[in-house]
């Protein structure tokens, strides 16, 4: 069957009619090869979960115009974030002038859960659900488009950057890490506090508001619902007494990293696993919760249905940021315990230095997811910076929570 013969409309997404229909396709997406291991997602029964808390989202269906069967579908979403920076002047004297580094905004748009029925692939779909969602982002402003795949999905880079003129961009680590059955511990030199939203805020705004893809709407990310909380590591004995403070007198070492909620949104589950890997995972969390304080890397239930909690914002400055930073993981772990996740995972620039106080597991994590991006439009809100599809990646990235 050649692209031709298919006759597809593409429409938007109607929950009521068409959530059925998007369900089968996902699952008949998610069949694994054959004798291998599989990740498959739940969306708990909301098709457009990974996309709502956005400020401007869509969701496409293309539908069989004969036959009135979903074949496909692709999410997308918009918004705001820091694509460079540039210097900005201060200070009312000007002989006595300071610059400092600002963040440069610009609309971006992100593609996201973009799927075709295996029985109709290589037929156009695809491609047409793409041009159809990058029409929408053109008419609501956005000067970007970008997606993120597994380098190894061949089928899916070559569609993005040999049909869709996308170009490779950035590639960020998955980094993930189980949930033992023992609790982990957090070193006795940290002390760990919890921020309100408007400190976190206030510090997220003031240090790391030039970071490449920070969303200018960061306070819609911190007071969401998902979001359980920003953490601040300093040493022992230091003393929170406010934002302001603390960010013209910081300690010399601190980190800081938020908690967000995606086991609310949506469950993952392992398939594909021999008799033998089973047995072997359930003996490790037996031994785990028999003898606790032997602290033994146990493997969590994960060929049932399980949670996840995702670090994002991660950040912090001196020379036992990296200490700091593995403290929070460890806090983070424990709170995903209580909470009954299977795993805690975050994404991080390749080149991030922090990464190193980041705990994971291999087999579990993903070295280089790949970002593809596509200039979507002539002119530039963002003049200083130039095409941003060509500027040279930075040691840290702000992977936005509502896009995971």
């Amino acid at each position: 069957m050649g692209e031709k013969d298919v006759i597809v409309v593409v429409r938007e997404f109607d929950h009521e009619k068409d959530r059925l229909g998007v369900e089968d396709v996902e699952k008949r997406c998610e069949v694994g090869p054959s004798g291998k291991v599989s990740l498959f997602t739940d969306l708990l029964g909301d098709p457009i979960c990974r996309v709502r808390h956005s400020p401007s989202f869509l969701m496409l269906v293309a539908e069989m115009d004969d036959e009135k069967q979903i074949v496909g579908m692709i999410r997308g979403c918009i918004k705001t974030v820091t694509c460079g920076k540039k210097l900005s002047r201060s200070g009312k004297n000007p002989h006595q002038t300071t610059t400092k580094p600002v963040p440069v905004y610009t609309k971006v748009a992100y593609i996201l859960g973009l799927r075709v029925s295996p029985s109709h692939r290589r037929t156009g779909i695809g491609l047409q659900l793409v041009r159809k969602m990058e029409e929408w982002f053109k008419e609501n402003g956005a000067e970007y488009s970008y997606i993120a795949t597994d380098s190894d999905n061949l089928a899916s880079v070559k569609l993005f950057t040999d049909k869709c003129g996308y170009s490779k961009f950035r590639t960020p680590s998955i980094l993930v890490n189980p949930v033992f059955a023992h609790r982990v511990g957090v070193s006795h030199r940290v002390t760990i506090i919890k921020l309100t939203p408007s400190d976190a805020e206030c510090l997220y705004r003031r240090r790391f508001s030039t970071i490449e893809f920070f969303p200018r709407d960061i306070d819609s990310v911190l007071n969401n619902k998902l979001s359980l909380g920003t953490f601040l590591a300093v040493p022992r004995g230091f003393t929170w007494t406010g934002s302001d403070r603390f960010l013209s007198d910081p300690p010399e070492s601190w980190a800081v990293i938020s908690v967000w909620n995606s086991k609310d949104v949506f469950t993952l589950e392992v398939r594909g696993a021999s008799r033998m890997k089973r047995t072997l995972a359930k003996t490790t969390r037996i031994v785990d919760r028999a003898l606790p304080w032997l602290r033994l890397p146990s493997i969590p239930e994960l060929f049932r249905p399980f949670g996840l909690h995702f670090l994002y914002g991660l950040g912090g400055e001196g020379p036992n940021a990296v200490k700091m930073v593995k403290a929070l993981c460890g806090f983070a772990h424990n709170l995903a315990k209580e909470r009954g996740c299977g795993v805690v995972a975050t994404e991080v620039s390749s080149r991030e230095p922090l990464r190193l106080g980041v705990p994971h597991w291999r087999m579990l994590s993903c070295d280089e997811d790949l970002w593809c991006i596509k200039r979507l439009g002539e002119d530039y809100s963002d003049g200083s910076v130039g095409d941003w599809t060509k500027s040279p990646p930075g040691l840290s990235i702000f992977v936005d929570p509502r896009e995971f």
